[in-house]
């Protein structure tokens, strides 16, 4: 535990081999592929409740009364999304954080050289996953299934769009809540894995837990700014893409009550999604990174 306090020079001899340099990436978009596919249901019932705050089994049942066709339409941008957004997001930040840690070597804990590799990742993602982002919402809405039956005609919609309101809609919220979140992530994945480690649990059992419990930490906090991009990002038109981040969180805050009850329906799930994902994820990405380094 001692070696991990301070930044590592010894990370130099790595920078020539293209398996450690690239090696996070590849292990990122796997993780992130095999991950999607197995919680894309609970997202899109978590998605449903977030835009529409429905009790969990009103979701459920109106996702079942649409059958099994319906349960995967909009996951093939998230597919997409996932897959490159963790190559990009294991990818950047050990880019970074070995870029980063010939400048301030012996100068800055290894924890906090990671958080801040982290943030810069977040803002790397947000400027180049929104637009997936928003496609998916736009399919996952039910509302758009007759005028917007197709990922085609989604993107032709939306390229029509100035992009504020196209594209890169929500784009403000959808940066902070990355750039936190990212930086959060990293700032504790391997202290709280190294922890579990000490007290005996298995490698994998670790790495699981430690990106469950990360994604807890995460999630609670950054839950509001998830419901307020959903509900930015579901609408096409004018009329439903009307006003910036203030206005929009006004009246998202003014219909749900103003109650932070019913701003949080839905966090149940969005725990169990996260944490199941982020488990999944943390523990696949550990292993392959195991496997390259022996």
């Amino acid at each position: 535990m001692g070696q991990d306090l301070t930044v590592n020079t010894g990370d130099a001899a790595t920078e020539t081999n293209p398996v450690a340099r690239f090696g996070s990436y590849l292990h990122g978009g796997t993780s992130g592929l095999l991950t999607t596919f197995a919680i894309f249901p609970l997202h899109k019932a978590v998605f449903r409740q977030q835009l529409h705050s429905t009790l969990v089994r009103e979701a459920v049942k109106q996702l079942y009364g649409e059958g099994l066709r319906k349960l995967y339409r909009g996951v093939a941008p998230r597919l997409l999304e996932r897959t490159l957004q963790r190559t990009l997001f294991f990818g950047v930040q050990d880019t970074l954080q070995r870029r980063s840690s010939h400048l301030v070597a012996g100068r800055l804990p290894r924890p906090l050289l990671h958080a801040a590799a982290g943030v810069g990742t977040g803002v790397v993602e947000a400027l180049v996953f929104t637009p997936f982002e928003r496609v998916q919402n736009v399919l996952q809405n039910g509302r758009n299934d007759h005028r917007l039956p197709t990922h085609w005609s989604v993107l032709v919609r939306l390229s029509a769009e100035p992009r504020a309101r196209g594209f890169y809609r929500a784009l403000l919220p959808i940066i902070a809540r990355n750039a936190l979140g990212s930086g959060i992530y990293f700032g504790l994945k391997n202290p709280v894995r190294d922890a579990l480690d000490q007290q005996g649990l298995s490698p994998t059992a670790s790495s699981f837990t430690s990106g469950a419990v990360n994604s807890l930490v995460i999630s609670l906090p950054l839950y509001p700014l998830s419901v307020l991009v959903a509900n930015m990002q579901a609408g096409v038109g004018e009329e439903e893409t009307r006003g910036g981040v203030r206005e929009c969180a006004r009246r998202l805050w003014a219909a749900r009550e103003r109650s932070v009850a019913l701003l949080y329906r839905g966090g149940s799930l969005v725990i169990l999604r996260s944490c199941v994902s982020w488990g999944i994820t943390t523990a696949i990405y550990d292993r392959l990174e195991r496997g390259t380094s022996t």
